[in-house]
C-alpha cells in the first residue's frame, strides 16, 4: 500500500468531530481487505469506533479519526503532504496501517489498530473503547510527538464561566451593571493564580479560549461568558479547590472536562521528549500499558499550515514496526 497515496485520500476527506463516518467507512474497506477482522464500536447514531484484529491482540495501535475545524483542501510539494489532519492524525493513522501491513508480510500475527473517533472534544470514543478492552498488554497511541517516545503528557482542567449584569442604555451605565466587565476582573483573576509547575512535565498554563457576551455597543451587557482551559502536571483536588474559592459569589462556573497528566512507558533505543498536550490515552485505562508516539509536529496541528513530512512519515512506518515487535518481545523498562 502507497503510504503518500493513503495520506493523501485520507487527507481529502472531512472527517471534523462529529462527522468522522465516511473516514470510518473508508478504513473499514481497506482493514477488510488486508484480512483484518473488522468490527464497529458505536458511539452515538453515525458515529463509530473501527477495531480491525489479527488473531488476539498482545500490542494495539490506535489514535484518532477526527480532525478540528475548519476543513481545508489537500495539497502536496516534494517534501510535505498539507490539509486539516495531515499530521493530527491522518498520517499517522497511514504510517499504522502501513506498519501493519510490513508486519503481516513479516508473519507478525496478535495484534489489532483501534481508530476512534471524537478525540478532538471529549474523547467520546475512547471511553466508549475502554468498556471493551480486548486483551492487549500493550497500546501505542499515535500523536504528533515528531516521532519522538513521549514520558509524558500534560492533563487538562476546563473551566466554562458565566457572569451576569443588568441591561441599560449605555449612555446610562450607573442603571446598570455589566457582564461583560465582571467577566474581564474574574478573569484577570485567574490570570494571576500562581499554577502548579513538575521537574517533568514542565508549569502548567492557562488558555481563555472563548469568550462571549453582549448584545449591541449602545446595550449595558447582562450576561458574559469565557471557556478557560488549564494544562496541568499533577492532581487537581488543590487546583480546583483554588479556583473555586477565587470564582464563589463572583460568577458561576462549572468544570467541564478534567484529564489527569500521564507518566508513560519508556523503551531502550528510542529518542525521548514530554508532551504538553493531552491524548485519548488517559480514557484508554483498560487496553495495556501506555506508549505514545507519532509523525509530524504539534506546532502545526491544528494551524491553516497544518502539513507533515513524508520523510516522517517513513520513519513512523519503521519505527511501529519496532515497537510491536519490542513490546511482542516484552523488551520494556518501566518508566519512571
Amino acid at each position: 500500500m502507497n503510504l503518500f497515496e493513503l495520506t493523501r485520500n485520507l487527507v481529502l476527506i472531512d472527517s471534523v468531530t462529529g462527522n468522522e463516518g465516511e473516514c470510518t467507512e473508508f478504513l473499514r474497506g481497506i482493514l477488510t481487505q488486508q484480512g483484518f477482522q473488522v468490527e464497529l464500536q458505536p458511539v452515538e447514531s453515525g458515529r463509530s469506533n473501527l477495531l480491525a484484529l489479527r488473531g488476539a491482540p498482545e500490542v494495539m495501535l490506535s489514535t484518532h479519526v477526527d480532525t478540528v475545524p475548519p476543513f481545508f483542501p489537500y495539497r502536496e510539494d516534494f517534501d510535505f503532504i498539507y490539509g486539516r489532519g495531515a499530521c493530527d492524525a491522518k498520517g499517522i493513522i497511514a504510517s499504522q496501517i502501513v506498519a501493519a501491513e510490513r508486519l503481516i508480510d513479516e508473519g507478525v500475527g496478535d495484534f489489532g489498530l483501534l481508530f476512534l473517533v471524537g478525540e478532538e472534544t471529549l474523547s467520546d470514543g475512547a471511553r466508549v473503547a475502554n468498556e471493551s478492552p480486548r486483551g492487549s498488554k500493550f497500546i501505542i497511541n499515535g500523536e504528533p510527538t515528531e516521532n519522538k517516545l513521549a514520558l509524558g503528557t500534560k492533563g487538562i482542567l476546563r473551566v466554562h464561566i458565566r457572569t451576569r449584569g443588568r441591561m441599560a442604555h449605555s449612555a446610562y451605565p450607573q442603571f446598570g451593571e455589566s457582564a461583560i466587565e465582571n467577566l474581564l476582573d474574574v478573569l484577570a483573576a485567574l490570570r494571576g493564580l500562581d499554577l502548579p509547575s513538575d521537574p517533568t512535565l514542565g508549569p502548567s498554563t492557562l488558555n481563555i479560549g472563548v469568550i462571549s457576551g453582549g448584545r449591541a455597543a449602545n446595550v449595558i451587557p447582562d450576561e458574559a461568558s469565557a471557556e478557560v482551559l488549564i494544562r496541568t502536571v499533577n492532581g487537581t483536588h488543590e487546583l480546583r479547590q483554588t479556583i473555586a474559592a477565587l470564582l464563589g459569589g463572583r460568577c458561576d462556573y462549572e468544570f467541564i472536562r478534567e484529564t489527569p497528566a500521564l507518566r508513560l512507558e519508556k523503551i531502550d533505543g528510542f529518542e525521548t521528549d514530554v508532551v504538553a498536550f493531552t491524548t485519548d490515552l488517559s480514557s484508554l485505562t483498560r487496553w495495556g500499558r501506555r506508549v505514545l508516539l507519532g509523525p509530524g509536529s504539534i506546532r502545526v496541528a491544528h494551524t491553516s499550515e497544518e502539513r507533515i513530512a513524508k520523510a516522517d512519515l517513513i520513519r513512523a512506518v519503521e519505527l511501529y514496526c519496532r515497537l510491536v515487535r519490542d513490546l511482542k518481545e516484552q523488551k520494556l523498562e518501566t518508566g519512571k
